[in-house]
């Protein structure tokens, strides 16, 4: 006869189960292919089959719940990846661009210049992270491409990085200079840097290690450095 705590027992450990399968699944939306050589990574429609099997097997009344929201899960995973979730895109319709900083909940949008040899380094960085972050949506846009876009968002200087979250532009990061005015700064360095914006967001406890950055966070107030980047491009359209 099953007893009470038989039952909280066996519905904690298949809670466990299932939110270690969904964990499993979210990561499994990063453009990175699951890894063959562990034995225990499972591909997306494994996954699936896992989740909808444990929820199958609960005779509980919100087994119909749980069925439901993992479906709407999937589904939105599947709409991010064809908006380019989990990689570096470029956009090259100027209102495409607007429609997108307007319908992203957290988009990163680099405007840069194909001659200004310092937005190729922020390629790279950005082009590192994209995978790392599958919420947020992140984007370059040619300069010459979105001349409008340019003027009204008073962008002089290149690189030019521009955070949205929920349509409205809430943070920049202009030239180097916050990311410790070098161009052989980490890309741990402008993770730091976007995660304190809040545009891309991650486990609270976890800090990653940064290198050239002499910036002051506090009290929620930006990232600050004393030096003038003299290296960063000026440009007119």
């Amino acid at each position: 006869m099953s007893t009470f705590d038989d039952d909280t027992a066996h519905s904690r450990s298949q809670n466990a189960r299932v939110a270690h399968l969904t964990s499993q699944l979210i990561a499994s939306s990063s453009s990175a292919p699951v890894s063959r050589s562990d034995p225990d990574a499972l591909d997306e429609e494994e996954l699936f089959a896992e989740l909808e099997a444990e929820l199958e097997n609960d005779d509980g009344p919100l087994r119909e719940q749980g069925l439901k929201e993992l479906q709407r899960e999937m589904e939105r995973m599947k709409q991010m990846r064809e908006d380019m979730h989990g990689k570096y895109a470029e956009l090259t319709d100027e209102k495409e661009v607007i429609r997108t900083s307007a319908s992203e909940p957290l988009c990163i949008i680099h405007f840069y210049h194909s001659n200004f040899s310092r937005c190729a380094i922020m390629d790279k960085h950005l082009a590192a992270l994209a995978p790392k972050y599958f919420n947020t949506r992140f984007l370059r846009v040619f300069v010459e491409n979105v001349p409008f876009l340019v003027e009204k968002l008073g962008i002089k200087v290149l690189p030019c990085v521009i955070c949205f979250i929920k349509g409205i532009s809430k943070d920049r990061i202009i030239g180097f200079e916050e990311l410790g005015n070098v161009d052989s700064f980490s890309t741990a360095t402008l993770e730091l840097r976007l995660l304190h914006t809040g545009v891309i967001q991650k486990n609270p406890h976890f800090v990653p290690v940064v290198k050239h950055a002499r910036a002051v966070v506090s009290h929620g107030t930006r990232l600050r450095h004393d030096r003038h980047d003299d290296d960063d491009d000026d440009f007119d359209l």
